[in-house]
């Protein structure tokens, strides 16, 4: 129990330290320099204008048609990088849900689904060949289900290898959980990349001051 407290205590302590990194970089995130927009204050220049126009008689003025009204188009949705990460640490794949995608969300759930049944698994193996093997220990009439299955060197290395195999599924598990912590920031960056064809990148003839040549081209529509 105290070998179970403390890969428990390092599990808390490894999700706690990430969730505190990725609230660190959202609180310390520069704000966005497009709500900055700058207001230019024009009252005094229409005011010139209009005291300069021409006066005009209601019965020589006429009636002009109203202009549609242009609605600006939304660009494509792009995450925060940083509000991303912050999710997916609090609670894992709430970084995929934000950024759309929406596919990611069942694989990492059935990731923890995968490490959970291997944690608890090792953890009930590891238990009952302990007991076992303390059972056998100074006892000539052991009484425990393995008699006659397993010896007591035996039980003493199952009780060892499952041991291990309870340390590697915490270690891969929170390397898992960072993973999509790390999966949901990189993809936030990465949600409006360019990789169309109009970029690219060719090698063509170019001329050059002492003559004509092989050279890089990188195309940009």
């Amino acid at each position: 129990m105290k070998k179970l407290s403390t890969r428990l205590t390092f599990i808390i302590i490894a999700i706690s330290s990430i969730i505190i990194s990725a609230h660190n970089c959202f609180a310390q995130a520069v704000p966005d320099t497009s709500l900055n927009n700058i207001i230019r204050d024009d009252s005094a220049r229409q005011a010139k204008q209009a005291a300069q126009a021409p006066v005009v008689h209601k019965s020589e003025q006429q009636v002009m048609p109203v202009a549609d009204t242009i609605i600006a188009k939304k660009g494509p949705f792009q995450p925060n990088p940083k509000k991303a990460g912050l999710y997916s640490a609090i609670v894992p794949g709430m970084g995929q849900l934000y950024n759309r995608q929406y596919w990611k969300v069942p694989v990492v759930y059935a990731g923890l689904a995968i490490a959970g049944y291997f944690f608890i698994d090792n953890l009930n193996n590891y238990q009952s060949y302990r007991k076992a093997y303390i059972g056998r220990i100074n006892n000539p009439y052991p009484t425990d289900k393995y008699v006659n299955i397993y010896t007591t060197g035996q039980l003493q290395q199952l009780q060892n290898d499952y041991n291990k195999y309870l340390d590697m599924t915490v270690l891969f598990t929170t390397v898992g959980y960072a993973l999509q912590v790390i999966d949901a920031i990189t993809s936030a960056h990465l949600k409006n990349f360019d990789v169309s064809r109009d970029i690219s990148l060719k090698i063509r003839p170019v001329a050059t001051p002492i003559g004509i040549g092989m050279g890089l081209v990188m195309n940009m529509r």
